[in-house]
C-alpha cells in the first residue's frame, strides 16, 4: 500500500478495529496476551476540538491538517477483578515538512500519563508511521504499518519506570450488508458490547 502522508495514514486507520496483542514486560520477564476494541473517527482540521488542542499546546491552529477521535475498551491480563481500561483521546496533526510526512502529533491526554502531551511523527521509506512521545517518567516509540487495507500492525517499546515491548495485530471490523444475509446492525451491536464489557489488553500507548 502506498501512503503519501501522515493524514492519509490516519484516514486509513478510521473505523473499528479488533486488536490482538502480546506485551513483554522486561523487568518481570513475562509476556501478557489479550485483545481489545479500538474505534477511530476522523476530525476535520477546523473542528473546534482540534483548534482547542492546538491552543492548549500553544500551536497555530491554521497549521492543522486534521486529526481523529479514538475510543478504546480493554482490560489487561494482570488486572485485578473488576478493573478495566476504557476512555478516549483526541489527536491533531501539524506537519513540519512540505510532504506532510513528519511533524507534531498533539493530544488532549497521553496514554502513559493523562496530562496533555505532544509527540513527534514521521513516515519511513516503507510508508509506516513512527510515533515517539516523551513523558516525565518514560518515553515510547511506536511503529504502525498496514499489511493490507484491513490489517494493521503495531510494535511499541516503552523505556523508563516500566520497560515493555509489544506487538499488535489489528483487524478492521466491517459492517454487515443486509443484502449479504447479515443483520444490518451487527457491527453496531459488536461495538456497543465491546465498549461496555471488559476485554483483554489494550496498548496503553497506541491509538
Amino acid at each position: 500500500m502506498r501512503i503519501d502522508d501522515a493524514i492519509s495514514f490516519f484516514r486509513l486507520s478510521c473505523g473499528r478495529w479488533q486488536s490482538q496483542r502480546s506485551s513483554h514486560h522486561l523487568l518481570h520477564r513475562r509476556a501478557e496476551a489479550g485483545g481489545s476494541l479500538i474505534v477511530v473517527d476522523e476530525l476535520e482540521a477546523d473542528d473546534p476540538r482540534l483548534i482547542a488542542i492546538a491552543a492548549l499546546h500553544q500551536q497555530d491552529p491554521q497549521r492543522l491538517v486534521g486529526g481523529c477521535r479514538v475510543r478504546w475498551s480493554g482490560s489487561m491480563a494482570w488486572d485485578k477483578a473488576g478493573e478495566t481500561h476504557e476512555g478516549e483521546s483526541l489527536f491533531g496533526l501539524i506537519p513540519t515538512d512540505q510532504r506532510g510526512r513528519s511533524g507534531l502529533l498533539l493530544r488532549d491526554r497521553g496514554y502513559a500519563e493523562t496530562a496533555p502531551v505532544a509527540g513527534e511523527f514521521r513516515m519511513d521509506d516503507r510508508d509506516a508511521l513512527l510515533l515517539s512521545t516523551d513523558y516525565e517518567t518514560m518515553s515510547s516509540l511506536e511503529r504502525f504499518s498496514f499489511a493490507g487495507p484491513d490489517v494493521r500492525l503495531r510494535t511499541s517499546t516503552v523505556e523508563g519506570l516500566s520497560n515493555t515491548a509489544s506487538f499488535c495485530v489489528e483487524t478492521r471490523l466491517k459492517e454487515q450488508n443486509p443484502a449479504e444475509g447479515g443483520a444490518p446492525d451487527a457491527s453496531a451491536e459488536a461495538e456497543s458490547t465491546a465498549l461496555t464489557q471488559p476485554h483483554q489488553s489494550l496498548s496503553p500507548l497506541g491509538w
